[in-house]
């Protein structure tokens, strides 16, 4: 039977000026990121990198099969 993952994610503020955070279900990674480091390229993490590195882990997994 498959495994569900499971994470947080909460926003505090408005947009431009407010913070965030994340969290993975098991606790092994988490961060904070604003809207500069997911729009203007302010040095840090955001949701989106994570996305990525989820792909590129998938994508490696596939092509050494």
């Amino acid at each position: 039977m498959a495994t569900t993952s499971q994470a947080t994610a909460v926003w505090e503020g408005k947009l431009r000026d407010g913070k965030g955070s994340f969290k993975a279900g098991s606790g092994a990674f988490g961060g904070s990121y604003t809207f500069k480091t997911r729009f203007e390229g302010a040095q840090g993490t955001n949701p989106e990198e994570l996305i990525a590195a989820a792909h590129a882990a998938c994508l490696s997994m596939a092509l050494s099969a």
